[in-house]
């Protein structure tokens, strides 16, 4: 048995690796429910089921949004199909939506497997593709709806396409990349740094049609997906993309701002030193002998980290990249390099120590439930044929949760009273409940613990008579990122009954 996977992996190592591949991305198609940032949901999937049953979530279609339409629009699609055949349960439609991006985020790694193997040779390509294949966070992320995530197939295949210098159909294959790089920028507005990347790699090359024609590709895509599709909904073409570059221009120092340097922690610590490092030294050195892959990555990276606002999946888009080149430079230095050809068996033991530690946290990760509480908590509800309204009591905070209403089933299409919080007392509600009885809620969520009881008794001021219904409690995940990064919020879910 041994002997034959290891025939396989020397004769056939893409097999292997698109097996790994495979087999890891299905158990987190199967198991990783939830999702795992805000924006994977509240601006793919909310607004999507929304539409299918015939209701503007965040009232788009109106105010546009400061993010292109297109990713949310083909999960559109999506739902409507699964409400054309019956389907209407929220996990049943959300294990397709994940088994989808699986399959697709194999593309990655095939096409990842066929550039080292181009420019290095098999031996590069089988770490390349393993890398791609089962780094720890890969198949977790594969099934997310992350924009960041979602638009690499398109990227890397481009970038294959301009790599792949076949004669025939050299000049075809430019403009399908534009093509590609068009549909990337559709999904996720930055990756434009990427493809100017790109363009400018064939004008030092002198190749001026090249240039014209991924160009052409790109404008296409652009002008029919943000300039027609805009001009319909909101009477003016390339609406989303102005309101984008407004929106993120005033709202720089908003977010997470940080130092330059701080997607370089990021990237060191996630990809596990010292193996980051090496990737890093990588990609670095060898940018003069593969500047068509280099130079996109490099202007990527530094507008990110001059950019303010960093938020961690921002840099998403550039990992791939960074793991191809960073690989191929390293491999090429250390057969060159006298000191690690004397240094073999501690090079192994990095290796060894580096696939110990992915190797625990590839399944333990792979099969995370994220934010399982909020989802447990709206599917609960969901099955209380009583259920009304509901409200969400954080006085302990200054800030509020978004309910997933995605996995409730139901919207709102007048005014609800949707939390308590230290800026909006349970005083302010009973004001409202009396001026609108209409909006009272008959289910409560006590998010968090911190003073529980005392939260209670004062949200019995207004509400008397409540019953203890069910407490929800995190997934795994969820409890170590809020141990390692209290910011992280750790929400057990406490639900009580309003009665009438």
């Amino acid at each position: 048995m041994l002997d034959a996977l290891r025939k396989k992996w020397d004769e056939q190592p893409l097999v292997v690796i698109i097996f790994l591949a495979a087999f890891f991305r299905i158990l987190s198609v199967i198991f990783s429910k939830g999702y795992g940032m805000h924006d994977d949901h509240f601006l793919i999937i909310e607004p999507a089921q929304s539409w299918v049953d015939n209701f503007d979530y965040n009232d788009w279609f109106n105010i546009p949004p400061p993010h292109s339409l297109f990713y949310t629009g083909l999960h559109f699609l999506f739902f409507k199909g699964f409400h054309t055949i019956g389907i209407y349960d929220p996990q049943v439609k959300m294990f397709f939506v994940r088994l989808l991006h699986a399959l697709i985020s194999l593309a990655t790694i095939i096409i990842g497997y066929k550039i080292a193997n181009h420019y290095s040779g098999k031996k590069t390509a089988r770490i390349v593709g393993l890398l791609l294949a089962i780094y720890w966070f890969m198949p977790f992320l594969s099934v997310r709806n992350l924009v960041e995530i979602a638009c690499i197939p398109f990227l890397i295949l481009a970038v294959w396409l301009l790599i792949n210098n076949t004669p025939k159909k050299y000049f075809i294959n430019c403009f399908i990349a534009g093509v590609l790089c068009g549909f990337a920028f559709s999904i996720r507005y930055q990756t434009i740094l990427f493809t100017g990347g790109l363009g400018l790699v064939l004008l030092f090359q002198k190749k001026w049609r090249e240039t014209i024609l991924l160009a052409m590709g790109t404008l296409l895509i652009i002008i029919l997906l943000e300039g027609v599709i805009d001009f319909f909904i909101w009477d003016k073409p390339f609406t989303a993309f102005a309101e984008y570059i407004r929106f993120n221009v005033s709202h720089a120092n908003a977010y997470f701002t940080q130092p330059w340097y701080n997607y370089f922690l990021l990237l060191g610590g996630i990809l596990i030193p010292p193996i980051s490092i090496f990737l890093f030294f990588g990609f670095f050195r060898s940018w003069k002998k593969y500047l068509i892959l280099f130079l996109p990555s490099f202007i990527f990276l530094a507008f990110h980290s001059y950019f303010p606002n960093k938020q961690e999946r921002f840099i998403l888009p550039n990992v791939p990249f960074i793991i191809i080149l960073g690989i191929m430079g390293w491999n090429e230095f250390i057969s060159q390099s006298v000191f690690w050809q004397k240094k073999k068996k501690l090079l192994t033991g990095c290796w060894i120590f580096f696939w110990t530690l992915n190797l625990v946290a590839l399944p333990v990760v792979s099969v995370a439930y994220t934010k399982k509480s909020y989802v447990e908590a709206m599917t609960y509800l969901s099955e209380k044929k009583d259920y009304k309204r509901l409200i969400m009591e954080e006085s302990n905070r200054d800030g509020y949760s978004m309910p997933p209403f995605f996995y409730l089933g139901k919207w709102y299409t007048e005014g609800y009273i949707q939390t308590i919080t230290t800026q909006f007392s349970i005083d302010s509600v009973c004001n409202m409940v009396k001026k609108y009885p209409t909006l009272i809620p008959n289910y409560v969520l006590f998010l968090e613990e911190e003073n529980l009881e005392g939260r209670i008794s004062n949200f019995k001021k207004c509400f008397p008579d409540i019953k203890y219904e069910t407490t929800i409690h995190p997934g795994f995940i969820d409890k170590l990122v809020h141990w390692l990064n209290p910011i992280n919020r750790n929400s057990v879910i406490t639900i009580y009954k309003i009665k009438d």
